[in-house]
């Protein structure tokens, strides 16, 4: 293999579409977790033929979604290596750096030495600072929200502090504002992976959220693939919250999206503006929309749209572009609770000159995306993963 072996990655991440439980998924409280066979088997089969088609039957059993006997991609499972199970967690592991200790939760709320200076540098009060679903708590605290402007703060089985706010309240930029400084607060033994702005719309009773929502994640360790590409000139195009989840590093373009079919339509856009460099996709409302709120039904309707809205993306690959597809971590919304679940998650190669029906096994780290990654586009390989390259693409 060349030392660039292709002009530009496809990267997206179906957020949250796990594909069974990892090996050391008991230790998560997660045995039995399997998000898309569970999906599948709640609405009763799933209709998705581009990912059919790559090979994503030969994963588990998905309902509605057999082996197909001659498969257009490579494929295979990835096994996460960092400890914990959130996005950040997840995407870093993605780019090629490792987490050896979870993000601390806060399963009672948060302690007064970081509540009291968090009131005391935004001039206000808090509501909530409970462990919460967004939309409940928002619908309970709504209104005294918007009668006194206090922000509601809260937090999930994830390490993240959450700052809803009434558009019409508080101002998007105050609440990006009261974001930054929680972000200040959180550090050393109260570094949460993520602080995000939550802004809402609408009248009591039909309080909506908006798609302004902000995540102000911790910086990575230590330099990622996307570093190195940035650092050697190639352009790395961010889509959905990636460049949230890396902290703006080593991104050199951001499209922020409204929702999935937006962000795949800014890929495919994408594809006509980067001539050499890593397009990276996140679609996020598969977990925030369905995997967090129980909902196996909404999460099947979602996927199957993504899965309509591959095939421009995959029919405007050029001869030397490869498209991976894969995920962060699992949630299965057919679970009791609303967590992420430590699952393997899937790993579809492809591309014009893909070894079609590669079997690509079960890798052992995520990381493995980011030294394929590395090497097909000619930047410094990262210091964990092997890349899979030579598997997947012919010679």
């Amino acid at each position: 293999m060349s030392a660039v072996a292709c002009d530009r990655v496809v990267l997206i991440v179906l957020d949250s579409a796990g594909v069974g439980e990892a090996p050391d998924a008991a230790r998560y409280g997660d045995r039995g977790a399997s998000t898309l066979p569970h999906v599948a088997q709640a609405c009763g089969g799933l209709h998705l033929a581009v990912l059919g088609r790559l090979g994503l039957g030969w994963l588990a059993a998905i309902q509605g979604v057999p082996p197909d006997p001659a498969p257009a991609g490579a494929f295979g499972k990835m096994a996460p290596a960092s400890a914990g199970k959130d996005s950040t967690t997840g995407h870093c592991e993605l780019a090629g750096v490792l987490l050896e200790r979870p993000f601390p939760t806060y399963p009672h709320g948060f302690p007064p030495d970081v509540i009291e200076p968090f009131e005391e540098r935004i001039g206000r009060r808090v509501l909530g600072n409970r462990p919460a679903s967004g939309t409940q708590i928002i619908a309970e605290l709504g209104e005294e929200h918007l009668r006194t402007g206090r922000p509601i703060v809260y937090t999930s089985a994830d390490s993240v502090f959450q700052i809803a706010a009434h558009e019409e309240r508080v101002p998007v930029e105050d609440l990006y504002r009261y974001c930054r400084i929680a972000r200040e607060i959180l550090a050393g033994p109260h570094a949460v992976s993520r602080v995000i702005a939550r802004p809402f719309t609408g009248p009591p009773g039909r309080f909506a959220r908006t798609d302004r929502r902000r995540d102000f994640s911790l910086p990575p360790p230590e330099p990622t693939v996307l570093d190195g590409l940035a650092d050697a000139g190639l352009s790395v195009v961010a889509i959905g919250k990636v460049a949230d989840l890396f902290a703006g590093r080593g991104i050199t373009g951001t499209v922020h999206t409204h929702d999935d079919l937006d962000g795949l339509r800014q890929t495919r856009r994408a594809l006509d503006g980067v001539a050499h460099g890593l397009i990276f996709t996140n679609l996020v409302d598969l977990d925030t929309l369905y995997g967090h709120r129980n909902d196996p039904r909404g999460y099947g309707e979602d996927l199957e749209r993504i899965d309509a809205a591959l095939g421009p993306i995959a029919s405007g690959l050029g001869t030397r572009d490869l498209l991976i597809i894969t995920a962060d971590h699992g949630n299965d919304p057919t679970t009791p609770g609303t967590d992420h679940t430590r699952e393997l998650v899937p790993l579809l190669v492809a591309g014009p000159r893909v070894r079609a029906g590669a079997d690509l096994g079960l890798r052992l780290t995520f990381a493995d995306v980011g030294a394929t990654v590395a090497e097909a586009l000619g930047g410094p390989l990262p210091r964990v993963g092997m890349s899979l390259l030579g598997e997947a693409i012919a010679a």
